[in-house]
């Protein structure tokens, strides 16, 4: 039952943060400080119940290298989404047209940090962590990978390439620094600094969340297949490609430092009966 536990813990936290973080939009501060505040209270309650559920310290969130570990993969974060923009302008797909608002940047900080914090938690801590105990790294990676995509399907300009396309790039992706690093820091600064360079400051829909409103006033244009359409950039051809491409670094570190899990033998009923527990 640990992973019902620890699911109902961190998902319920997640739940009341977002509405708070919604209902005072449009205040930059508050917005900015209440996000914060619940990404931070998030790491609180997930290192308790795995504490109360797993009688072992929560390592994966420790806070020493935290800082460094999380800076690390906000830096691989924003430059892969740059790398993305800058290959979808090198073909006409993006444009900048002035600056654009320094207030929507800050409130947008604290609203990423919030959904980044709550989905690693989830996806990678929870999710991946305790399927990959049976089902092995690699199947966990698979499983988690299809249902982070699926999740997105019930955004607001969803679509089903969009959801396939962030299964590939992200749930790979994000389980493999997991699983390289054995932290959740760096899949959560990798998280935070994707959507902030996409909606903070590059301006681009994230996810097909709606537009947003960065620090530039980005413009996109172009056929969907190139830009991502209205699902925005992470359903480009570019994103996924990146995206495979970390994820295949990464699994690379974890083999090399010991850190891929076997399937446990014995049931090919094992990754099911996980999620069931």
């Amino acid at each position: 039952m640990r992973l019902l536990k620890q699911l109902v813990a961190v998902a319920a936290v997640a739940y009341i943060g977002s509405l708070g973080v919604h209902a005072v939009q449009g205040n930059t501060i508050l917005t900015l400080l209440l996000g914060l505040s619940t990404a931070v209270l998030l790491v609180f309650v997930y290192a308790w119940v795995v504490r109360w559920s797993e009688r072992r310290a929560p390592v994966e969130v420790a806070a020493k290298g935290a800082a460094a570990a999380t800076g690390r993969g906000v830096l691989i974060g924003v430059g892969m989404f740059a790398a993305v923009i800058v290959n979808i302008a090198f073909l006409g797909g993006y444009r900048i047209d002035g600056l654009g608002s320094a207030a929507g940047a800050v409130a947008l900080l604290g609203v990423m940090a919030a959904a980044a914090v709550s989905e690693e938690l989830i996806f990678r801590g929870i999710l991946f962590r305790i399927v990959e105990e049976r089902a092995g790294t690699w199947m966990a990676l698979v499983l988690t990978g299809l249902l982070f995509g699926l999740m997105h399907l019930f955004n607001q300009n969803a679509s089903l390439w969009g959801a396939i396309a962030v299964a590939i790039e992200a749930g790979g992706m994000l389980a493999a620094a997991y699983a390289a690093t054995r932290t959740l820091w760096v899949p959560i600064g990798l998280h935070l600094g994707w959507n902030f360079a996409a909606a903070g400051i590059f301006s681009t829909e994230v996810s097909g969340n709606g537009a947003t409103s960065g620090l530039l006033n980005g413009v996109m244009s172009g056929p969907a297949l190139l830009t991502g359409g209205e699902f925005g950039p992470e359903a480009s051809p570019y994103a996924v490609v990146f995206g495979l491409l970390l994820t295949i670094v990464f699994m690379w570190l974890a083999r090399r430092r010991g850190n891929l899990v076997p399937r446990r033998r014995g049931t090919r009923a094992d990754a099911t009966a996980t999620l069931s527990q």
